[in-house]
């Protein structure tokens, strides 16, 4: 079954009354995303080094289901660890394409999912990741031509892996500039950020940036992790400056972590007891906010309803109070991974994502929904795919303008 009504036919319709409905009525104007990830090929290609066609064949098999299922837009991974499945000239080819990073697919992946989503009317957020260098700690695995084997300097190891120093000024303008590279010469309709800034803490490791705190700190930041958040802060300014000055209409977004802060750290943080984005990511989402930088944030809420923790519905309460009054769209990053694990075990229940698209659609600041990830989507855990397609995404619904 696909989507019952056109997507044109929804401007002037009134949401479903109807009686039997067991949803809220449904809104015309729904963001409804999922994310696709290209790391290790988790959702496409299924494995590297198909022929154009299959690679091809396998992509708009995907946008086909998607569209069944009645979202209306596709978060896709562009730049998953400092490469690219487009022509670039600051990163080389991806190898979850062909196998051997810095070899041509023989096409431009990009331009082609990007056409292919439009011609299904679903909206194209390019998903790019800023600092993640590669998922190895090896230099030397990096190709030839790889802008970090000519910049070694920028390199931090940690944790087994490679990131850009989010530190360096000239890491800075490399990934804005690599990023705006993208809104140049694509129709993309939004870039799009996770939650990968600084990396997740790894016990007993030190991520090795003291030396570039002595230099450029200027003595401006008493503390290390006061600067690490200008740093990342000032990223986002300057993209969110360039995004709109190259093209005004594409739409900047971040998916952080799903927590702040929380109270016992900061009174007006959230009503959790998880690792904090401002304080172990330097992600200072707050300011984002407040200086206007974003046009939607999507918080990680991957925790179910009553999670003692990180409580669902706490933190979809204290997101809404933090964009409201503000000019920036909020949409829900949604656990699809975690319906049926029973981990805990409210995920046993097949209610429990349900439970979250009632709550969100009674939270008037929600806009709606983004999905981790696609595979996990398609899987139908638990049926949730059938339910989509037959209750809660049963009608078309229009991703929400904004000015």
């Amino acid at each position: 079954m696909a989507c019952e009504k056109p997507l044109s036919a929804l401007a002037t319709e009134k949401p479903d009354q109807s009686p039997t409905s067991s949803m809220k009525p449904r809104p015309p104007q729904e963001f409804r995303g999922v994310w696709i990830t290209t790391v290790e090929n988790l959702d496409w290609p299924s494995r590297p080094g198909l022929p154009v066609a299959v690679q091809q064949q396998e992509f708009t098999n995907l946008l086909d289901q998607v569209q069944q299922m009645c979202l209306n837009a596709i978060v896709v991974q562009i730049k998953p660890v400092a490469d690219a499945f487009y022509p670039s000239q600051y990163s080389p080819w991806s190898a979850y394409l062909t196998g051997i990073q810095g070899k041509d697919p023989g096409y431009n992946p990009l331009a082609f999912m990007v056409s292919e989503a439009h011609r299904r009317n679903l909206e194209f957020h390019a998903w790019f990741n800023p600092y993640r260098l590669s998922q190895h700690n090896d230099i030397n695995e990096l190709a030839a031509n790889h802008p970090a084997r000519q910049h070694p300097d920028w390199i931090v190891s940690y944790g087994g892996k490679l990131y850009y120093n989010p530190g360096l000024p000239a890491v800075q303008a490399f990934v804005i500039n690599s990023i705006l590279e993208v809104v140049s010469n694509y129709a993309i309709d939004a870039v799009h950020m996770d939650d990968y800034f600084y990396p997740y803490p790894v016990a007993r490791q030190d991520f090795s940036d003291d030396a570039t705190f002595k230099q450029f700190n200027n003595g401006h930041f008493a503390s290390k992790a006061d600067w690490r958040r200008d740093n990342v802060n000032q990223l986002i300014q300057q993209l969110s400056m360039g995004i709109k000055r190259v093209k005004p209409h594409v739409k900047f977004g971040i998916s952080p972590f799903g927590v702040w802060r929380n109270k016992a750290t900061d009174p007006t943080g959230s009503d959790t007891r998880a690792l904090q984005s401002y304080d172990d990511l330097y992600a200072d989402t707050r300011t984002w906010l407040r200086h206007h930088w974003l046009d939607y944030i999507a918080p990680q809420l991957y925790w179910n309803i009553g999670y003692d923790r990180a409580p669902y519905e706490k933190l979809v309460d204290w997101w809404s109070k933090e964009v409201a009054g503000r000019n920036v769209h909020l949409y829900i990053g949604q656990a699809a991974y975690q319906i049926g694990s029973g981990t805990p075990a409210a995920w046993a229940n097949p209610e429990e994502m349900p439970r979250h698209i009632q709550l969100d659609r009674n939270s008037p600041q929600v806009r709606g929904s983004i999905f981790f990830r696609l595979r996990s989507l398609l899987a139908n855990p638990l049926g949730f795919k059938d339910r989509l397609m037959n209750d809660l995404y049963k009608q078309a619904a229009i991703v929400p303008p904004m000015p």
